[in-house]
């Protein structure tokens, strides 16, 4: 038996989603078009969104997604980082290697979990909250090589393997970085990889990162 839903709930969380995969906004025309609802229901989902700050409207009477979803989207990195440890925790483990998750944040690539090794007598200090460009580290090149997918192209100096990317010396001298990107997750784009003091990265590594990038997205689905 299907589950009874709300109509009206439905329609809201449509009209954001519309919001949210353009840059230009939508007008109360064009959503009560996609949305197959007259003008009128219309301009009551974007009065009840704008007074939740989810919605706001430009001068032109334009729609488009207001500040109030950033308080929303702050609950999403601790959800992400307790399905990504215990793959993280792994990693870190059996390459000896700081382990971390990092997410996409505007044009920064930002760690938001990170797994130091156990065992071993030294490895690179990695802390969640750092921040780097998405051109430059392993983890933020993963990532615009998954965006890339469809035409790909080098990214940077990047040596691009078969699903995961290395790089030396980016971020830090005489670190090494490999990272794989997650796929198939709706809402969330990002990478998992490894930073190690090494000059090279051992050929096993690239593919046990992919193999936690897969388990991070899984558990994510």
């Amino acid at each position: 038996m299907t589950a009874e839903t709300s109509q009206t709930l439905d329609r809201g969380l449509r009209v954001l989603k519309l919001l949210a995969d353009t840059d230009h906004g939508l007008t109360v025309t064009e959503l009560s078009h996609k949305l197959g609802v007259n003008r009128t229901v219309v301009y009551r989902l974007l009065a009840t969104l704008e007074q939740h700050a989810l919605v706001r409207r430009d001068l032109g009477g334009r729609a488009r997604v207001g500040l109030g979803v950033l308080g929303l989207g702050r609950q999403v990195h601790p959800l992400v980082r307790e399905a990504a440890m215990p793959a993280l925790r792994s990693l870190a483990e059996d390459i000896g290697a700081t382990a971390h998750l990092t997410l996409v944040d505007g044009a920064e690539a930002l760690a938001v979990a990170v797994v130091e090794p156990t065992w071993t007598d030294y490895h690179v200090a990695y802390r969640a909250g750092f921040r780097h460009p998405l051109e430059r580290g392993a983890a933020g090149k993963a990532i615009l090589s998954a965006r890339q997918q469809a035409q790909p192209q080098p990214v940077g100096d990047a040596v691009e393997g078969p699903g995961y990317t290395l790089t030396h010396g980016e971020l830090e001298a005489g670190a090494c970085g490999a990272a794989a990107p997650l796929l198939g997750v709706t809402g969330v784009e990002g990478s998992v990889g490894v930073v190690m003091l090494a000059d090279v990265v051992p050929e096993r590594v690239g593919t046990r990162v992919m193999e936690a990038a897969r388990e991070v997205a899984e558990a994510l689905r």
